[in-house]
């Protein structure tokens, strides 16, 4: 036990005086505490559903070593103060809220009426279209004019956009209502919920929402008629049997006949609001006393525990200091310490008893088991040698210091840290103690991978810039491959139709190869419920509607022969069922992996799983599967190892990580030892009052996270980048191509060796069009990430159109002048109308309709490519 006693601090000079009194009226004078600091010790990190943006109030106190039962009262003035911060963060605050649907007839019976109904507050959109009886794979068409609600616009050719409108002005309900002839051809009302502040989209089940119009039998020609029955709106509290509300891909191929119905159904809805906070942080010394004492507050509501630790030179390696520590401290793996703050009127602190020849102090917060905060990117850092030799240093001294880039050292001690914790053995181990526990323990690991790359300036030993003639060292590796990879799509959202894909793409290998790609992505090749691929069903099937595996094969061994990589795009996160359960509920698998159902996760009520409950984000369409299971990891290894033998593929694109644990990622390619492995992590950007916001840190971060929890072994898909594309070249805002270091602003600022680039892809262009780039500007896309550093990709509808040959000269300058996955960005103009940048020292570019030509001087540069809004340029030996 160690005997601490209790000292007053002053005021914050920084602070008015009624928040100070306002503090004065809350705080309780702390008495001398016992700590145990056993590591057993367990803290609750429950959450407050409210918060408050105000500073927090000035009265601090101060915990400090002392050798009697009582400690002398020290005034903490002004003079004291060695140094103080102030930290803005950023952290999202969840809404939760519901989408209502109703089908009813019209009062006339003749019509019917489907109203979209949401009870959350914001600028909301429905974004929807319809198919037809008889039409064939997954594209909307435009509805009729006569069922455009007042208001709509059109989207291209396949879909409307109508706002949502509230029934009354004082209503904080908001509806679209939809009216049709049951007599139509219409089969089905597609759509998709867009809320214009934030830009994000909500869809049902992983999949677009899709409402039933008519359920039909081919009886002489003749549909079904409808029949009515409906609940109340918006306050029915019972739900008729038979709902057909369904996701677009449903994984029950029985198609039963049944009349249209009236229903009512109500769907959860949560919507992520950005929230503004502060971490204050203040050092001062007790006179002759051998230690300092920092002082750290937050207005962040809710129980916050600071996980910190202490650094004894630049290279800010993580340690635990000596006893003293604050109350609520327990011990963490024996790398950090953890600090349940204590609770003030307007929000926590704790204080921290440091000894003077320590140099730094580390923390990040934790608010709950998978919500960290941390500042910029980084772990927060306190200077503790400048508190010592300078009084009062500046705030913009101590914040360039704070946001210094780590070190190797930091990177290795923290990597090391996660490895211990993804290894199998122990994953095994606590399945055998306690099977029920095992999410826990995963979301547990998972959340404490935050911190493996902070960095947003990583430095690798390829990225000397002193080395400028000197070819960077090539370190093959499952999440860069060489590091100079040039990625293909090659495939798009249409081209399983012709039911010979393989084939046409073997025609074109030598083609594709000779535009100076390295490594091209095919299409899913198992057997699928969806045309497409994506809702897989028997793994070790490989006859797939682009073809036979024999096809395949052939089709590899070509690509194989022009120099060309192949990765194949593996589903891992569901699996179609074969059979129904006692209960009518496809799951139950058949095929060589015929699992039953505690292969499917337990908390998806859709499929009644008897497995664990899912370790990321369900995705309803289809029985998720529960990787905490050996059984289901061994299989799934045996199946990627044995694709990789029977087919060739030399590594994969993960399709939907976002529904399962990085870690178990990881484990895939450990045993299967992909040349080159990219992950497909996509959610919504970060948006104010429906205009992007600058700071997409929070966006990124999650991409970096997961590949945290991959332990670096795969790539991602830098969504992050494409987006901030989008409005940057839309909006001719080319500022925000520059974040507020003066770095790029997405995952390839942060981690560009891991950051897979592109600007269009089969979900996002295609006749899919979810979220297609900007027309008319894809050649400033490609200008940007195929000049940029990280691993470019290129969609396969561009290289067959009338971009191949700007594209392939961009290509073919990216490999003539070595730009690789770690090429060092120095962003040299982010304006309203123009962006420019030189990569390397030996390619600098220009997009946007703005001036910039690269300074004339001892290096020459020459006009290598010029298009429509951008230019490139090569420096001359």
């Amino acid at each position: 036990m160690a005997t601490l006693a209790v000292g007053s601090l002053l005021q914050n000079p920084r602070l008015s005086s009624p928040r100070r009194q306002k503090l004065l009226l809350n705080l309780k004078p702390l008495r001398s505490l016992d700590l145990d600091c056993s590591p057993h010790r367990k803290l609750l990190c429950s959450r407050g559903a409210c918060f408050s943006n105000s500073n927090p109030c000035g009265k601090f106190y101060i915990v400090k070593a002392s050798s009697t039962d009582t400690a002398p009262i020290d005034t903490f003035s002004s003079a004291d103060i060695l140094y103080e911060q102030t930290f803005p963060v950023n952290r999202i605050e969840k809404v939760e809220g519901k989408l209502l649907i109703r089908l009813d007839q019209s009062k006339d019976q003749l019509n019917w009426r489907l109203t979209i109904g949401c009870s959350l507050s914001g600028k909301w959109i429905l974004h929807w279209g319809v198919s037809y009886v008889g039409d064939t794979g997954s594209e909307w068409d435009q509805p009729p004019k006569d069922m455009w609600p007042h208001g709509s616009i059109p989207i291209k050719d396949y879909a409307i956009e109508t706002p949502f409108k509230k029934p009354s002005k004082d209503d904080t309900f908001h509806e679209v209502k939809i009216d049709f002839n049951p007599s139509s051809a219409i089969e089905a009302i597609h759509f998709i919920l867009k809320d214009e502040e934030t830009g994000a989209s909500y869809q049902h089940k992983g999949r677009d929402f899709r409402v039933s119009l008519v359920n039909y039998l081919e009886d002489d020609g003749n549909m079904i008629h409808a029949k009515s029955s409906f609940g109340k709106w918006p306050d029915a509290v019972e739900q008729l049997p038979n709902m057909v509300l369904k996701a677009e891909a449903s994984c029950d191929s029985k198609n039963e006949n049944r009349r249209l119905e009236g229903f009512y159904e109500e769907q959860p809805i949560v919507k992520e609001v950005s929230v503004g906070n502060m971490v204050n942080v203040a050092i001062r010394k007790f006179p002759d006393a051998a230690n300092i004492v920092l002082h750290l507050e937050t207005d962040i509501p809710g129980d916050v525990v600071v996980h910190w630790g202490v650094c004894r030179d630049d290279a800010k390696t993580w340690e635990i200091p000596a006893v003293p520590y604050p109350p609520e401290t327990t011990v963490f793996r024996n790398k950090a310490l953890r600090t349940l703050l204590q609770p003030t009127g307007n929000g926590s602190r704790a204080l921290f008893t440091l000894d003077e020849k320590l140099d730094g102090f580390l923390f990040v917060l934790k608010l709950d088991a998978n919500s960290w905060v941390n500042f910029q990117g980084n772990d927060f850092y306190i200077p503790l040698s400048s508190a010592r030799s300078v009084k009062g240093q500046s705030d913009s001294e101590s914040e360039e210091t704070s946001g210094k880039s780590h070190t190797d050292g930091i990177i290795n001690e923290i990597r090391n840290l996660v490895s211990g914790l993804n290894s199998e053995k122990s994953l095994q181990t606590k399945v055998k103690e306690a099977k029920e526990s095992i999410l826990n323990e995963i979301e547990k690991l998972a959340a404490e991978a935050y911190s493996i790359f902070r960095s947003s300036t990583p430095s690798y030993p390829e990225e000397d810039s002193d080395a400028d003639d000197a070819e960077p060292t090539i370190n093959i590796s499952s999440g860069t491959g060489s590091g100079f990879e040039i990625l293909c799509q090659g495939f798009n959202w249409e081209s399983n139709k012709s039911g010979r894909w393989y084939m046409e793409l073997k025609e074109k290998a030598s083609e594709i190869s000779s535009l100076g790609f390295t490594v091209i992505w095919l299409p899913p090749p198992t057997e699928s419920v969806s045309p497409e691929g994506y809702m897989p069903k028997d793994l070790y099937n490989l006859n797939s509607r682009y073809g036979t595996i024999n096809e395949l094969k052939d089709l590899v061994k070509s690509l194989h022969g022009v120099g060309l990589k192949v990765l194949g795009d593996v589903v891992l996160n569901h699996r179609c069922a074969h059979y129904q359960n006692q209960n009518g509920v496809w799951n139950i698998f058949g095929g060589r992996l015929n699992w039953d159902d505690r292969a499917v996760v337990g908390d998806d009520p859709h499929f009644q799983g008897r497995g664990n409950k899912s370790s990321g984000d369900n995705f309803h369409a289809a029985p998720n599967i529960d990787h905490s299971q050996d059984f289901v990891r061994k299989d799934l290894i045996e199946w990627l190892c044995w694709l990789r033998e029977e087919i060739g593929y030399d590594g994969w694109r993960l399709d939907f990580v976002r529904g399962f644990w990085g870690g178990y990622v990881k484990d895939y390619l450990d045993a299967s030892e992909p040349y080159f492995a990219v992950g497909e992590y996509w959610d919504s950007l970060s948006y104010t009052y429906g205009e992007m916001d600058h700071n997409q840190d929070a966006h990124r971060q999650r991409i970096v996270d997961w590949i945290n929890a991959t332990n670096g072994t795969a790539g991602a898909f830098d969504v992050t980048t494409k987006g901030i594309l989008h409005s940057a070249l839309e909006r001719r805002e080319y500022w925000r191509l520059s974040d507020q270091k003066g770095k790029p602003p997405g995952v390839v600022g942060w981690w560009p060796s891991r950051a897979v680039t592109f600007i269009e892809n089969h979900d996002t262009g295609s006749t899919q069009g979810h979220w297609r780039f900007p027309g008319g500007k894809e050649m400033q896309g490609y200008a940007y990430i195929l000049t940029h550093p990280g691993t470019p990709a290129v969609f396969y509808d561009h290289i067959v159109s009338h971009h191949r040959s700007e594209i392939g000269a961009l290509i073919s300058l990216r490999n003539r002048n070595k730009i690789h996955c770690r090429s060092i960005v120095e962003i040299v103009k982010a304006e309203r109308d123009v962006y420019a940048a030189t990569i390397d020292d030996r390619v600098a570019m220009k997009i946007g309709p703005g001036y910039y030509e690269p300074p004339s001087g001892p290096q020459r540069w020459s006009l290598a490519l010029e298009g429509y809004d951008y230019k490139v340029w090569e420096a001359s030996s």
